[in-house]
Parts: C-alpha cells; sequence; structure tokens
C-alpha cells in the first residue's frame, strides 16, 4: 500500500511548498523508493490556462497537454516523476466534477454537501494512480486559514483516519523570521500557524521552518514546546541562493531519515552524489554569460519559471554563470534597441498572447538578425522572428499574425485549427506533446545530436504553409516539422551564427542534470559570441 505525505503551508504564501515538496520527492528518490508528486490548489478555476501570468506566474504544460500550476514544473526538475492532468487538481475542477455527477444523478436524489461528496471527490483524487508508488506527497495549495482551503484540509483530516498514522505524514511549512529592531527570531506565527492546523483535526508531525539563518536548540526546543512536534522534528529551512541546494540542507537535518521512520520504512542508503556535483557546479562558474530576456510579463519572473531555470541549467554544463536582463518589449518598442540590448552576449525572446510588446520583439529580433548576436524564440518568440523575416527580408511590410491583424495582407501565422489539412484536430490550441522531425545538417539536429524529438506545445497558431516555399527561398530554414499535420516546428536563417526559432517550449523539458540541448547550445553560442566580442 501507498504512503501519504501532506504538506501544508502557514502564516503567508509563497513559502516554497513546491520546492519543499520537490526537495522531499529527491531525496526520498536517493533512497530508492518510488515517489509521486501532486498539487491541489483551492482556487475555483478549473485550471490555470486561462489565468494572467502576473497573478499566477507561468502556466506549466505536461505530455499529455494539461495547463497546471508551476509547482509541477519542479516536481520534474527535481525528480523522476513525469506529471500528467492526474497531478494537478483544483477546486474548480472538483466542483466540476461533482456538479456533473448530481445532473446525472449519480447522487441517488441525496442532498450533495462539502462532506462528504466533496472530501470523497478530494480524497479520490488523493488516491488515483497511488498504486504505482511507494510514496505520495500531496502539496496542498494556499495558507492554512484561508475559507477555500478547508475542504482540502478536511480531506486531509480523513486521510489520516482510514490510513492510519504509519500510512499518512503531515508536514507543515512555516514561517520563523527575524525582526531586526529586535535582533530576534519569533517563533509566534508558527505557534498561530499550528494551532490554526490543529483547531481543524490535524496535528503535525514535522515542521519546515523557513528562516534566514540557522535556527538555535533554544528557538527549536521553544517551537517543539508550542506545537506538540519533536524536537528532532523541527527542521531549519534556511534561505539558499541556489534552490537545488535545498534538499541536500534537508539532508543535513536528517529530514528524509526522519520521514521514513515516521512512515516505518526502511532508511536504505542515500545516493546523492551526481546532485552534489551538479550544485558544487553550479556555485563554482569559471565565467559568466549576459543574456537579454524581452518579453511582455518581465515584472514578473515567476511567469518565465521553467525558462529560467532552463538557462541556468545550461550555463551549469558549461560552468558559467547566467546573468539575465529582464527587459520589456514595449520599452524597446519605444526606444532605440541598442540601449538596451548593446551588452547582450544572447538575445531571448520567450511565449506570450496578445499584441502588447510584439513590434519591440520584432525590433529586437532584426536587432539580433542584424548584429550577428545569438538569437533564441520560444513559441511567439519564433513567430515573431518569421514576421520579422518576411517584412525585412522577403519585402512582405504589412506581414503579421491573423492573432494581431485579422485583415493583414500577408497571414504568416493563422490559428492553427483553420489550417487546411488539420481541421480534424479541434479545440482552440495545440497542447502537449508533439513528434518533430529535424532537418539534418541544421543548427537544430547539431544540438540534439538526432532528427527525431518529443517535445512540449502552448500556442494557437501556426506558421501558413503557403509561405514556406517563398520564405525559404530568400533564406528562411524550414529545419524542424511536425510529420503529422506538416506544421512547422523550427525555423533558422541563413548566414547566421546562431539564430533559432521553435514552436514548441523546450524549457519545459529541462533539468539540471540533464539540461536541455537547445538550451546549452544557444548558452554555449552565447559564450562564443561574448568571448570573440572581447
Amino acid at each position: 500500500m501507498s504512503k501519504f505525505i501532506f504538506i501544508t503551508g502557514g502564516v503567508l504564501s509563497a513559502l516554497g511548498k513546491g520546492i519543499a515538496a520537490a526537495s522531499i520527492g529527491k531525496l526520498l528518490e536517493s533512497h530508492g523508493y518510488n515517489i509521486t508528486i501532486k498539487k491541489f490548489d483551492p482556487y475555483l478555476n478549473v485550471d490555470p490556462g486561462t489565468m494572467n501570468p502576473f497573478q499566477h506566474g507561468e502556466v506549466y504544460v505536461t505530455d499529455d497537454g494539461a495547463e497546471t500550476d508551476l509547482d509541477l514544473g519542479h516536481y520534474e526538475r527535481f525528480t523522476s516523476t513525469n506529471t500528467t492532468q492526474a497531478h494537478n487538481w483544483t477546486a474548480g475542477r472538483i466542483y466540476a466534477s461533482i456538479l456533473k455527477k448530481e445532473r446525472q444523478g449519480k447522487f441517488l436524489g441525496k442532498t450533495v454537501q462539502v462532506i462528504p461528496h466533496m472530501t470523497n471527490e478530494i480524497k479520490d483524487a488523493f488516491r488515483s494512480a497511488a498504486e504505482k508508488n511507494d510514496i505520495v506527497i500531496i502539496e496542498i495549495g494556499g495558507t492554512v486559514g484561508d475559507i477555500e482551503s478547508q475542504p482540502f484540509l478536511e480531506a486531509t483530516r480523513q486521510m489520516r483516519l482510514e490510513y492510519g498514522k504509519d500510512n499518512t505524514l503531515f508536514i507543515h511549512l512555516t514561517l520563523v523570521p527575524y525582526l531586526k529592531t529586535s535582533k530576534e527570531l519569533k517563533t509566534k506565527p508558527t505557534q498561530h500557524s499550528v494551532r490554526e492546523l490543529r483547531a481543524i483535526g490535524i496535528q503535525p508531525d514535522i515542521l519546515l521552518c523557513r528562516t534566514d539563518r540557522p535556527l538555535s536548540n533554544k528557538i527549536k526546543n521553544k517551537i517543539s514546546l508550542f506545537t506538540n512536534v519533536p524536537y528532532e522534528a523541527v527542521i531549519t529551512a534556511k534561505d539558499v541562493d541556489i534552490i537545488y541546494e535545498i534538499p541536500l540542507l534537508f539532508a543535513k537535518e536528517k529530514l528524509d531519515e526522519i520521514i521514513l521512520n515516521k512512515l516505518k520504512m526502511p532508511v536504505n542508503s542515500r545516493k546523492l552524489d551526481d546532485w552534489e556535483e551538479m550544485v558544487e557546479k553550479t556555485k563554482s562558474p569559471k565565467d559568466e554569460v549576459h543574456i537579454a530576456l524581452v518579453g511582455k510579463y518581465s515584472g514578473l519572473p515567476d511567469s518565465y519559471l521553467s525558462l529560467n531555470q532552463a538557462l541556468y541549467h545550461a550555463g551549469t554544463a558549461h560552468q558559467l554563470k547566467i546573468n539575465i536582463s529582464w527587459i520589456e518589449a514595449e520599452d524597446i518598442d519605444k526606444n532605440s534597441p541598442e540601449d538596451k540590448l548593446k551588452n547582450a552576449d544572447g538575445i531571448l525572446v520567450p511565449g506570450g498572447f496578445g499584441i502588447r510588446g510584439i513590434e519591440g520583439k520584432i525590433k529586437t529580433i532584426t536587432y539580433a538578425r542584424t548584429k550577428k548576436i545569438p538569437y533564441f524564440g520560444i513559441c511567439l518568440g519564433m513567430q515573431c522572428a518569421v514576421i520579422e523575416f518576411a517584412r525585412n527580408i522577403a519585402g512582405f511590410t504589412k506581414a503579421n499574425s491573423t492573432e494581431f491583424d485579422p485583415n493583414t495582407s500577408h497571414k504568416i501565422f493563422f490559428k492553427w485549427r483553420e489550417l487546411k489539412g488539420v481541421r480534424d484536430l479541434g479545440g482552440t490550441m495545440r497542447l502537449g506533446k508533439f513528434l518533430c522531425r529535424l532537418k539534418k545538417g541544421s543548427l537544430a539536429a547539431a544540438a540534439y545530436d538526432k532528427t527525431s524529438v518529443y517535445e512540449r506545445h502552448r500556442h494557437r497558431y501556426e506558421f501558413n504553409p503557403e509561405y514556406e516555399q517563398i520564405l525559404s527561398d530568400k533564406g528562411l530554414i524550414i529545419s524542424g516539422k511536425n510529420p503529422k499535420h506538416n506544421l512547422v516546428e523550427v525555423i533558422e536563417i541563413r548566414n547566421h551564427p546562431w539564430f533559432l526559432g521553435c514552436q514548441f517550449h523546450p524549457e519545459f523539458k529541462s533539468k539540471p542534470l540533464n539540461p536541455h540541448p537547445i538550451f546549452k547550445s544557444f548558452i554555449g553560442a552565447s559564450y562564443a559570441y561574448r568571448t570573440k566580442r572581447n
């Protein structure tokens, strides 16, 4: 039977429950256990697909096309978990399922209530696919005390009743702030948070205390006394410079051994040599490289979380420190690109939706193309690169996507469902894993060292095949295609040291121990440009 670990958070949001869950998963895998991690969010959206990135951060896409919370990216980067639709549940999705059953008469005329019907639905989601794993880690989103979190916490309480103490474990992440005025750590927020949790019937087994400095024995003893958590289970979750240090920090505190002992599971030898080597390499760069990231959500780095991490992974592979300059595309539209981009060793334009900032991105691409600076365009960044090429090289000055100008005379990008021959796909977006065949001898094929790859997608618009030959004759290289639907996936240009755009999102498949090959190639080219320039 699978064991269940529940991770809750208190005091305030954004304490890092997702990274804590991923780090615990990494530690348990290092002991040889099969684990999986799920995220339960209390908001009423069915999924984060339509939410503004400024409110929710990036939307992480899985192989099966689920639009999910960004924490699932942490789960995949830290562990071998391959997340799916079944790994991210929201209150909206739970309610939708219950109401559908009610309309179908499956409750046999009963009054449908939060308890037991909603809590049963949540518990079924907890248990889904559990039989394939030794341990299921469940992160409960939100903060203890929030109204919308209560059904999820009640379902969590019931799991202890049904499965017993040896098969369930409650971990609570809380805050121990340092007050500069009194020069001391304060435990009261943690005491109150645990009291709130205990009031609904959950006694935490382990506390992860988020803090900016080590907790003294005196502080740990005080927390233990007021929360009824054993001293050894009060864990220091100290701030770190590199998130991949956190499993190693927890290992020093013997968190993995405490968890396994409480779940009555053998404490096998821990194997983290490759992880330790990666962290040490990340902390000891031999040089640096400057990447300009020109986007429309640059004010919130979490909007591009997976992309940032993929750049850092590639930096580690080359033993380089990655310095990212966050640049709003609208600023470039209003000013000269030279002002913002003159110090860049490489330029990256990421994905996004809507017309805001598009002309700034196109100006950025013109600058990268003409100055021979390595350029990497992802999703919308690839589309903007093709539009820029069509306008400035092929001479179609009105070239555009129908997303930005439905009446343009040169429709370089259409909604994919409107393209000839792909109407049978249905829906409004291409989501999830698709096959891409790469052209032999291309930059992309050299980066991957193979010609068939599967990558994840999230977009509505596709390259118009009517322009494929016209633009190819002018020097655009179509180096990757989806063979089933003949959709353009990767473009490059001639006479440029490194210029590549991809319709998919390679950042979703990059891991610290296995950096994505295109990101590795981009960073390598950017460093070569920097070396040559200097």
